[in-house]
């Protein structure tokens, strides 16, 4: 038997009924039975394309892929997903839309969605705008397909907003699983979720976000750590507390990146900036107050600068389980020595862990795809028989 058919036998057992023709905004939006059928499909598609079977279940298609912020990992990543299900990818670049001559959302969301299976969206500079900008591209493409506009409504990818950034953080727990050797093995690990020191500001909040809002659903010790004044959305760390009480984790908040990293299993030192000082810069921006953003960003940097022992260095990690916890990042990653003169991570620590960390990165492909795989296709267990038993070669020569 196959990894896939065994991995299908697993997803039979699941319920995922809900995920067919809908959204994935954030990750507690979703039961554990969703979630753990992303990884089963995920880890399916993996198998298959390194068999060399084609995992194409569309013959034609588009998706949509809207970056309202930069990136190099998730824009490739949701490439390649949409490309290894078969769909063509078309990037809207709104500077080059019809939005500058004053075209509604709603507009642009049915224009662009005639033939989409699938939109992507990164709006993750704005706190209270970026899930409300795709929450109102989605009703706008809902509202085409019911009155007959569409002729199918493409589902929501949330390649990151404001709240939560569902991908990454999914695909950081798909490299987790797979590191520890299984779901069963990860109860009981001390993650740290800690701040670090940038020499950027402005960073968004949804990566900490996500990671404590998803890894406590495990069983894991999560602690979040910061310092004073960094903090992130109260709402994400109530549901944090939910979780791990459900769970049988726990979850804590600490202003020690020291006791954070104490016997801690995994470590992950990422800046943010703080909710209070984004939430100001959204009311600058939308307020064009030119001046008033250039002051908030030298008031963040000095603050930042307080804080520059708020750095993942070997002495740090040395304070972890056996000195020996996985280091993890979304990338890129400020280092020391490298990228910068004084960041979030020392480049011994950060080339020591390079593997891992490409590793983690390369989950996401598969994670996307298996999103956009369990929302289209209605019956996925079968689908995922189907493709290993009767697949052609991805690459027939």
């Amino acid at each position: 038997m196959s990894k896939t058919v065994e991995l299908a036998e697993k997803l039979s057992k699941l319920d995922y009924s809900h995920m067919y023709n809908s959204d994935f905004y954030w990750t507690w939006d979703k039961t554990d039975d969703e979630l753990a059928s992303v990884f089963a499909v995920a880890d399916a598609l993996r198998d298959l394309r390194e068999r060399n079977k084609s995992t194409k279940i569309f013959d034609s298609g588009l998706g949509i892929s809207i970056f309202r912020d930069n990136s190099t990992r998730t824009r490739f990543s949701f490439a390649s997903a949409c490309n290894l299900l078969g769909l063509e990818v078309q990037d809207l670049d709104e500077k080059k839309s019809q939005i500058a001559h004053g075209e509604t959302v709603r507009e642009t969301a049915n224009m662009v969605s005639f033939m989409a299976d699938v939109i992507g969206i990164r709006d993750d500079m704005f706190i209270g705008e970026g899930h409300k900008y795709q929450k109102t591209f989605m009703d706008a493409v809902t509202k085409g397909h019911n009155d007959g506009i569409l002729e199918q409504k493409p589902t929501l990818v949330n390649l990151q907003c404001d709240v939560d950034h569902p991908t990454q953080c999914m695909a950081d727990m798909a490299s987790i699983i797979h590191y520890f050797g299984g779901v069963e093995n990860l109860r009981g690990k001390k993650v740290a979720m800690t701040w670090a020191y940038s020499p950027s500001y402005g960073k968004p909040l949804s990566v900490p976000q996500g990671v404590i809002g998803l890894f406590t659903r495990f069983g894991m010790d999560v602690v979040l750590a910061h310092p004073e004044g960094y903090d992130v959305m109260s709402d994400v760390e109530d549901i944090a507390g939910k979780n791990a009480a459900a769970s049988g984790g726990s979850f804590a908040k600490v202003n020690s990146m020291e006791e954070a990293f104490e016997n801690a299993d995994i470590v992950y030192p990422k800046s943010w900036a703080p909710f209070a000082a984004m939430e100001k810069r959204t009311r600058l921006y939308q307020a064009g107050d030119k001046d008033g953003i250039d002051a908030l960003e030298k008031e963040l940097l000095a603050n930042n600068a307080k804080y520059k022992n708020w750095s993942c260095t070997e002495e740090m990690m040395a304070r972890t389980r056996g000195g020996k916890a996985l280091y993890m990042h979304c990338l890129p990653a400020d280092i020391t020595g490298l990228s910068c003169r004084e960041g979030e991570v020392d480049n011994s620590v950060f080339d020591r862990y390079i593997d891992p960390l490409y590793k983690e990165a390369s989950f996401k492909p598969y994670i996307i795809a298996a999103m956009i795989f369990l929302a289209k296709v209605k019956d996925p267990a079968a689908a995922l028989r189907t493709l290993d038993a009767s697949a052609g070669p991805r690459i027939a020569f």
